[in-house]
């Protein structure tokens, strides 16, 4: 099996994702998956396409990941994971269709507008 190149991205955060066969390593940003997300619900986030597939340890994982923060770039990774086993075998896709791990999550965050402090907020109004 060659290697599955895949990309994934949430928010302002962006996971290249490079897929082959191998023993269930996941390494981002060249340290270890527990060493990069040290939250348990993140560590999960990436192997559940591994676990709805009932593929855990069958692939190695090398990815890269940059911008936003830890929960974007988790959910960014849990995407293009997700591609790369659809890419590598079509079964799997209404699987991981069915939990949700084929769609893009769209929201971003809302531009800041001039003469408003925030995206919303105003400045203080002052009637006299």
């Amino acid at each position: 099996m060659e290697t599955i190149n895949t990309s994934g991205r949430r928010k302002t955060s962006v996971a290249r994702v490079y897929l082959s066969a191998g023993t269930g390593k996941i390494t981002i940003n060249k340290k270890d998956l527990n060493d990069y997300f040290t939250v348990p619900s993140l560590q999960g986030a990436v192997h559940q396409p591994f676990t709805l597939t009932q593929q855990e340890g069958k692939f190695d994982v090398k990815a890269n990941l940059n911008g936003g923060g830890i929960t974007g770039q988790a959910h960014a990774l849990r995407l293009a994971i997700s591609k790369a086993l659809v890419e590598l075998d079509e079964t799997v896709k209404p699987v991981l269709r069915a939990a949700g791990l084929m769609t893009r999550d769209p929201r971003m965050v809302e531009r800041k507008k001039p003469g408003q402090k925030k995206a919303r907020k105003r400045f203080q109004f002052s009637k006299r």
